[in-house]
């Protein structure tokens, strides 16, 4: 099959991905969000550990260089603009993340993100099941596993599912690598920290079981992996986060957002030492910017969903590949 023959066979996919396009922007438009566009190639492009970023570099007319990457996710940005206007805002954005390709995931692919000052985790699960009803039909097959959407979407702490799914309370074992092991019946692998333990384990017996009749919001992470999320008020062990599954896959990965400046440069500070260990030539600076105008940023949550997934639950497709004009 030629390259010609590969893209004209994918057309109808793509009408179907440029009508859900034009859903997502009357939805949120419907709602009163303004749609925003942010730089893609910044000084900063995130603080994910594990993330490896593009890095490009601008030629000024005085000859003058400067380094900068292709963002991860537009989130720094757009919450800026939150802080400063108070707007609730999306924005349909190409982002980059260099290493990664396979039937789920692409170095080049588009994130749907949106921030709304107000709201918190639980409204916001309550717009995205609405998004998605919106946009998806009733019922969505891919491969042998069919959502209702005509069910609510299931909403279970990750308490609740590695209690269920892996038989122990993980709130209760806090940081503890080799407990958390041994009352999961798992041995501990060389090297492997909580952390590492904690996603084996969140993939291997978890999301293998969540998502699968209906999609399921997983709330409520434990605050070592809080991210940009703030605290549980009710209870500090938990932070204000959760990831929504549908069909095996992984679709939107969702704050109630920290406002507090100097916690966040803690983390920060503590998410760039492990990167850099990892990988040296993942280094830049923190974004000031950012961190200056995060004490202006009003009560609000924020979520990354993934489009081009969101189109392959619509169209029933198997990989990235089969919804994108070129990969």
């Amino acid at each position: 099959m030629n390259r010609r023959t590969a893209i004209s066979d994918k057309v109808p996919l793509l009408q179907r991905r440029a009508l859900l396009q034009r859903g997502v922007r009357a939805f949120f438009e419907g709602r009163g969000y303004l749609e925003v566009e942010t730089p893609y190639a910044v000084p900063t492009p995130g603080e994910e550990v594990h993330l490896r970023c593009f890095r490009t570099e601008i030629e000024r007319p005085d000859g003058t260089r400067e380094t900068r990457f292709l963002h991860t996710s537009p989130e720094f940005a757009m919450k800026r603009i939150v802080a400063a206007s108070g707007l609730p805002v999306y924005q349909l954005a190409r982002v980059w993340r260099n290493g990664e390709q396979s039937a789920l995931h692409a170095p080049e692919f588009t994130m749907l993100e949106w921030y709304r000052p107000g709201a918190g985790l639980d409204s916001l699960m309550d717009e995205t099941e609405a998004l998605l009803r919106a946009l998806l039909p009733p019922r969505v097959t891919l491969g042998a596993t069919s959502l209702d959407l005509s069910l609510p979407f299931e909403r279970l702490t990750m308490v609740e599912a590695f209690s269920r799914y892996v038989g122990v309370d993980l709130l209760a074992i806090g940081d503890d690598a080799k407990r958390l092991a041994r009352e999961a019946g798992t041995d501990l692998r060389a090297g492997e920290e909580w952390e590492d333990l904690f996603f084996r384990l969140l993939l291997e017996r978890v999301e293998p079981e969540i998502g699968r009749k209906r999609p399921t919001f997983l709330t409520h992470w434990p605050t070592a992996q809080a991210a940009l999320s703030r605290r549980d008020p009710s209870d500090p062990r938990v932070a204000l986060r959760f990831e929504l599954y549908a069909a095996g896959i992984e679709l939107a990965n969702a704050f109630e957002e920290l406002t507090d400046p100097e916690e966040q440069r803690m983390r920060f500070e503590a998410d760039r030492a492990r990167r850099v260990a990892l990988a040296p030539d993942q280094d830049w600076p923190l974004d000031e910017a950012f961190l200056a105008d995060l004490s202006a940023l009003p009560s609000c949550s924020g979520i990354a969903l993934g489009f081009d997934r969101l189109v392959m639950l619509a169209v029933g497709a198997p990989r990235l590949c089969d919804i994108m004009w070129f990969s």
